[in-house]
This record gives C-alpha cells, structure tokens and sequence, in this order.
C-alpha cells in the first residue's frame, strides 16, 4: 500500500512539473502571505507580508531555471501575484492576472510553476487584485546569465535590489474605497526605498569597487527619478535587454519599469545620499537611502542632490539615448543585433488612445473609449472550457473613435506569429505608462503631438531597446513594434494603479487554431477554477 501511494505521489509530482521543461533546474520557494503593521512613513498601516518581510523576497534566478512557487493565502480575502517581466512563453495560465488565473482564497494555498525561459535581467513581482499592490506584497526578480554565456561587463562587487514608488499613509483599503466610490485618489504622501521612508534604506559598499543597481518603479501614480550624491551611473541593462553602457547623472524611471545601473565608489570615504524624487509634479515628493562606505569618515552632509523636476525634453531625450546593445549576448549566445526587427514588414497598426471620464456619475478610465470590466470568470479559462458570454472577441477597435467612455470586458484577437505595429497616443497631461504581459517589444519612437503615418520616418530600426513597460509622454505618442510569438490572454494595462483599477487594461487574445504543445501548454492541471469554470476539470493526473 505504501509503494503504491508513493508511485502515485511520485507520477503526481512529474506529471505536475513536465510542462516546465525537464532538463533544467528547479527553485523552490514557500510563501506565505499575511497582513501585519508596517510604519514606512512613521504611521501604524496594514501592510501585506510574505514571509513576514515587507517588501517581499527577491527571487534569485538563472535563465531557463523553473520557479516552482508555493502561494499560501493567509488574508482574509482573494488573492493573486503577477509576475512583471515574466514572459510565460507558452502559459498565461500562470501569468497571475485576474483575466488569466484565477484568485488564491483565503485560507488556501496554490503553486505557480514558472520557467524563466530564454530570459534574463531585472523584473519585480507584485500583487494584482484589488489594490493590493498599495499594501505591499510586491518583491525583485532577478535572471542572470547561464555560466557560459558572456556578460558585457565584469561581475560587480555586489548586486542590489532597489524598489522605488510613491505611496500612501491610508491603508489599501480605504484607497479601494475611494476609488470604488468613483472619486479620484489624491497626491501620494510620500515615497519607499525597498519598504523604508527618508533615511531608512541604507547600501554599503567599499572604495574603489563597482555594484549594480537593480531598480524597479513598484509605485502607483508617478515617475521617479534616481541618483547617488557625487557618483555616475551607467545603464546596463533594462527589463531584460543589455544597453549600450551610457552613463548619467541621474535616470528616469517610470512606472512599472525596471533597469540595471552600475557606478564606482570613487569618491571620498564617508556617506552618500541616495534620492528618489517624483516627476512631472507641481508639488515635488523627494526619500532618500544611504550609500556608506565602510571605511566611512562621517555621515552624509549637506542637502540631498537636486534632480529634474517638470523638464519632459531631458526626459524624453533621455529615453530615446537607452539603446540595445547589438553586439553582446542575450539569454543565449549570439548578439542581441541578431534579429533584424527593422527589415521585418508590420502586418498590423493598433492605434490605443487613454481617456479618462465619469460613467453614471463615477470616475473612469479607458482605453479606445472602452473601461474594462472584470467578467466573472477568468477569461482564460472561459477560452479553454468554451465557457460563452464571458468576453466577445472585437470588444475593443484597433483605432480610437473619440467616442464616450462606455464599460465592457475588453478583448482583442490578434493572430499568433504575427508582427505589429502598437501606437500609444496620449492626448492627457500625464505621463503614461503601458505594460504587456507575455511580451518584450521594440520602443522604435516616440514624441511629441499626433502620430501620423509621417512618424514612421522618425523609427529607430536599428537598436531600439526591446522590453516590456514603456512610457508616454504628455501629448504625445509612443511606437513599439511586436512579435507576436507566444500564444495566451494577455493583460496590456496602464501602470498608474488607480487608472488600471478603473478600467484602463484590456486583454490581447493572441490566438491560433493549432492544438500543438509546441504552441501553447495545455491548462495547468492545479489550477484554480472559480466562476463558470467551477466545477469542471482541469485534466486527469
């Protein structure tokens, strides 16, 4: 009896893992999520823990390794994780969406299997349902290179994970409310580096050695921007591209974006400011962390260094300096320059325009006069199980009307191998920032005003930097080019969390009629049914 059930635990277990590619190696993380007091900004407020650590984890990983990630929910509520960054090649099952998976109950637990497949570089995870994320709950990924695979700089002397974003004194839960209620959320109280407020955070580091930066923008509303007292920094990589190695005072990042910074501890031994400051902002929301060196003669003097502030053109310009560089590797051996994406003709232009607006008197947002609204069951699973009612293909044009907003579950079907042309056309006074999951796209242009078709002459289709959040600048449009080579429901959604809440996302239904394991895995065979999709199954062990 006893050989019998291990044999069926042991088949179980291999048959649960076989999606995730059998010959490369397996990490292993058990998290529990919880809520607890955290006083980032010296008030008591709820924060979400994993592991009693606020912000959560970093997930260390090498490319191709399996992330098997066992999620038990100790809330008193649904909840999910997301991966930003994570590609899913093949399986947006697990990509941690509400579109995609669905929630974690309370007092359950459920195991994402991942494969970091073909990828390398600086990402973040965080949590997706109901504004969770200004809870916490949010932690570094990192994807380093396979031993034989050379990396355009030497090994640095440490390597730090550095979360930045603005945040709020209220509690999420009063943040959802407001915005349940259709009223706006006011200007942030402050900002967090990894968790902490002014002065909290604090790096070390040794004289005359070099450490990279892995900075991500976990924030809500505003772009940041990063510098170091008296120090350079040069980029290196961002969400998963090596860049050409340009080195700046200081650098922009947006939200929900990621990139990788190297500088020197050249200066004289004593301590640093670190400052984080918003941008584009009337009223300027400046943290700042420590940088000691360990032979440090005294504490940081002075005031903390002054950065850009409301300059879009320094912005912009620096934007279009971070490139691909073509001659280092990738995830894989040969140059990232290998692939021509400028000689490759676009078989479709998707022009996308946000809005915002009020429907029966509540604050919305949209994209193409359309502000997505949850269906009541993952809409990936109602594709599987043939579920009808649940989302209409169509849902949402490939081109703004200028229409009044209006509320729908938004889906739109894009053919899998295709390759296209995304528009981001910002006619607001924000900055914008949109992120696909599943995906890295080439940032080819961007500018001021309207596109028009004479702004293809303006393209990068040498060495546009290819990865996965860009940003939009006020009156103004971003062009990304993508191949659409992994096969799913894939969330595109702006950044700015209220915006994304209030409906401003939908799903590219990425489809092809094969069955073929080599085109999309099947349902993971532990996972969640909620829904329509209640009570079916998923397949037989």
């Amino acid at each position: 009896m006893q050989l019998h059930l291990a044999v069926v635990l042991l088949c179980a277990t291999a048959g649960l893992f076989a999606i995730a590619g059998a010959e490369d190696p397996y990490r292993f993380f058990d998290w529990n999520v919880t809520f607890g007091d955290i006083y980032p900004l010296g008030v008591r407020q709820t924060g979400i823990l994993i592991n009693g650590q606020f912000p959560g984890p970093d997930i260390h990983s090498v490319t191709n390794d399996n992330l098997i990630i066992n999620v038990h929910n100790s809330l008193n509520e649904p909840f999910l994780i997301s991966w930003s960054g994570i590609q899913q090649r093949r399986n947006s099952y697990e990509d941690g969406v509400y579109g995609t998976t669905c929630p974690i109950p309370p007092g359950k637990n459920f195991t994402y299997i991942l494969q970091v497949k073909d990828q390398i570089g600086s990402f973040f995870y965080f949590p997706s349902l109901a504004f969770h994320k200004a809870a916490g709950g949010f932690g570094g990924i990192r994807i380093l290179s396979r031993p034989r695979i050379p990396v355009p700089f030497p090994d640095p002397a440490g390597d730090y994970t550095v979360l930045i974003g603005d945040w709020y004194k209220s509690n999420h839960t009063n943040l959802k409310a407001r915005l349940d209620r259709g009223k706006k959320l006011p200007f942030p109280d402050g900002i967090l580096i990894n968790g902490r407020g002014p002065g909290g955070a604090s790096f070390n580091v040794e004289q005359g050695k070099t450490y990279r930066l892995r900075i991500s923008n976990v924030g809500l509303q505003n772009s940041l921007n990063f510098r170091i007292q008296n120090h350079r920094l040069t980029l290196v990589e961002v969400e998963g591209t090596h860049t050409l190695q340009t080195t700046y005072s200081s650098i922009d990042v947006h939200l929900g974006q990621s990139c990788s910074v190297l500088f020197k501890a050249d200066q004289p031994a004593k301590d640093y400011y670190i400052a984080v400051s918003t941008r584009f902002t009337s009223r300027v929301l400046t943290s700042t962390a420590i940088l000691r060196y360990s032979n440090s003669a005294g504490p940081v003097s002075g005031p903390p260094p002054g950065g850009p502030t409301i300059q879009i053109d320094w912005s912009l310009n620096q934007a279009r300096s971070i490139r691909t560089n073509l001659t280092a590797s990738g995830p894989r051996p040969n140059p990232q320059g290998s692939y021509h994406y400028g000689l490759i003709n676009t078989t479709r232009t998707i022009r996308l325009a946000n809005s915002a607006g009020q429907v029966n008197g509540k604050q919305r947002y949209a994209v193409n006069s359309v502000s997505f609204v949850p269906a009541d069951t993952p809409l990936k699973l109602a594709d599987y199980f043939k579920i009808g009612g649940v989302f209409r293909v169509g849902s949402i044009s490939d081109n703004p009307y200028g229409g009044k907003i209006y509320l729908d579950t938004s889906v739109m079907q894009a053919d899998y191998r295709a390759f296209i042309e995304i528009v981001f056309q910002n006619n607001e006074n924000i900055v914008q920032s949109w992120h696909l999951d599943g995906y890295s796209f080439f940032v080819v242009g961007m500018d001021g005003g309207q596109w028009t078709t004479a702004s293809r002459r303006e393209y990068n289709l040498r060495d546009a930097v290819s990865r996965c959040t860009t940003q939009v600048y006020p009156k103004s449009w971003t062009a990304i080019y993508v191949a659409l080579d992994n096969v799913g429901m894939w969330n595109l959604r702006s950044e700015f969390w209220a915006r994304q809440y209030l409906g401003q996302q939908f799903y590219l239904r990425v489809y092809t009629t094969s069955t073929s394991l080599r085109d999309e895995y099947p349902i993971p065979k532990n996972a969640l049914l909620c829904g329509r999709a209640s009570g079916r199954h998923t397949r037989p062990l």
